[in-house]
């Protein structure tokens, strides 16, 4: 296996020490993608939000600050990220504000329509089965809620076989049942925000 290889690994399933300070260049990598999930009005005061692929558990924090009397949950699943999560939100972990837990997408561990939103940052090319995986997002999501997908253009070209454009990824979320399906590009920064309503 090459570095680069590697490196990848660690990107999409963070081990040990490499793993741990992995996590935290993303924190730091991802903190203007937080700011733009934000300034798009994500969430609203009240919410009860998962963030899936929560990695250093950066997200978390933020979604938490905007959302004062919601509850945030974040599933990963790498360990790492699991503890490094609780790490970075110990005072909201402790409170109960904020529940991390070591998960699959593919098998989210929560009932039918739980969930007011559901994030993703830079997470849905790691994905096992995009196509299967949405339609388990769509089960735990409640009828009008939001699925938010952020990434960088040139890591879905990179990562991905399927789903590349622009059109092949609202076309899925439309086969799944989402009514509305919004697009927007921060064409300066290369990035992609996918917005599906339920």
């Amino acid at each position: 296996m090459t570095l680069l290889q590697r490196l990848i690994e660690q990107a999409k399933k963070p081990r040990g020490i490499v793993g741990s300070l992995m996590l935290r260049i993303m924190n730091f990598a991802h903190s203007g993608m937080n700011t733009w999930l934000m300034k798009n009005g994500a969430v609203y005061d009240g919410d009860i939000v998962l963030d899936i692929g929560c990695g250093g558990g950066k997200t978390l924090q933020t979604l938490s600050k905007i959302n004062p009397s919601g509850k945030i949950y974040g599933i990963d699943f790498s360990e790492q990220a699991i503890k490094d999560s609780i790490k970075t939100n110990r005072k909201d972990v402790a409170n109960g504000k904020v529940i991390v837990k070591q998960a699959s997408v593919s098998s989210i561990p929560y009932t039918d329509k739980f969930f007011d939103t559901i994030t993703a940052l830079q997470t849905h090319y790691f994905w096992s089965d995009l196509a299967n995986d949405v339609k388990e997002v769509f089960r735990v999501l409640k009828n009008g809620g939001k699925f938010i997908i952020i990434s960088e253009l040139y890591k879905i070209n990179y990562h991905m076989k399927a789903y590349k454009t622009k059109p092949e990824i609202k076309k899925l979320l439309e086969s799944v049942g989402f009514q509305t399906v919004h697009i927007q590009e921060n064409t300066q920064k290369g990035w992609l925000c996918i917005t599906g309503i339920k």
